[in-house]
């Protein structure tokens, strides 16, 4: 059995429906119940509270864990001690990039190359789904607003991500490696604003944000160092922030779906 944690989120519940279309077992673990394929296991559980965690762990083999709550080695424990031998762990890419700004991943990380367990750690680079952030506007009124419309980063789509977590789950020949998943190539706010408008059929007016709009906006959902830092990529990338990475090609055997495959399967959410 696999356990997939945030089993409701972008690249969770991805996961969970590849998993069980292919016929495998899987005890799907969020905070808040939601639609599961059939013949999954729904678990409510919070990774803030390894506590209470051990029904979902029990019997199973394999745990993809998210970066949530304060207390991996707690969770890690656990799932050891329910039988768990392998552990997937979403991370992200600023922990080898700027680590003195993502620290509570690189907490995640430590603690699970230091669990006894066999491990695999998935850097993403940011998400296409971070565009639903539009979602309101678009609806409304067919406008999106960031700052840096210029500037590109070469984010992946959410089902590639769960496509590498569901092969690293499985398969052999990926214990103790780190692999960086982005998408194929650098796309840029306004890029991505004009394929929500060609997914639509109709445009979108893209609104540059200055610096200060965009982090009084993030400061109302994010802690002021994360703001700091994703303005810092999002505006003055490192060299490594703007490569792409081979690794997605290298684990599913093809390229990494670029950003106008993931506005068209997401249409719906704009109209």
């Amino acid at each position: 059995m696999i356990v997939v944690t945030g089993a409701t989120g972008n690249v969770g519940r991805e996961l969970v429906r590849i998993l069980a279309d292919d016929g495998e077992r899987v005890t799907a673990v969020s905070r808040r119940a939601g639609d599961m394929p059939e013949g999954v296991r729904h678990q409510q559980g919070d990774l803030a509270e390894p506590q209470g965690l051990g029904p979902a762990f029990e019997g199973a083999g394999a745990l993809f864990l998210l970066v949530a709550g304060e207390d991996p080695q707690g969770i890690l424990e656990r799932a050891a001690a329910a039988g768990i031998r392998r552990v997937v762990l979403l991370s992200s890419q600023g922990v080898g990039t700027r680590p003195e700004v993502y620290a509570h991943p690189a907490r995640f990380e430590d603690a699970v190359r230091r669990s006894g367990l066999e491990w695999t750690v998935l850097r993403s680079g940011g998400l296409d789904s971070n565009a639903y952030a539009w979602a309101e506007t678009i609806r409304t009124t067919r406008t999106a607003a960031a700052p840096f419309g210029d500037v590109g980063l070469p984010t992946v789509d959410p089902a590639d991500v769960a496509e590498v977590a569901a092969a690293v789950l499985r398969e052999p020949g990926h214990a103790g490696r780190t692999y960086e998943l982005t998408g194929p190539a650098p796309v840029t706010p306004r890029e991505r604003a004009e394929a929500i408008g060609a997914a639509l059929g109709e445009p979108v007016r893209f609104v540059e944000q200055t610096r200060e709009e965009a982090r009084a906006r993030m400061l109302t959902f994010m802690p002021e160092p994360v703001v700091e830092g994703t303005l810092g990529i999002l505006g003055e990338p490192l060299p490594a922030e703007l490569e792409p990475s081979h690794d997605v090609r290298q684990i599913l055997g093809r390229a990494p779906r670029p950003f106008a495959d993931w506005a068209a399967r997401s249409a719906a959410a704009f109209r």
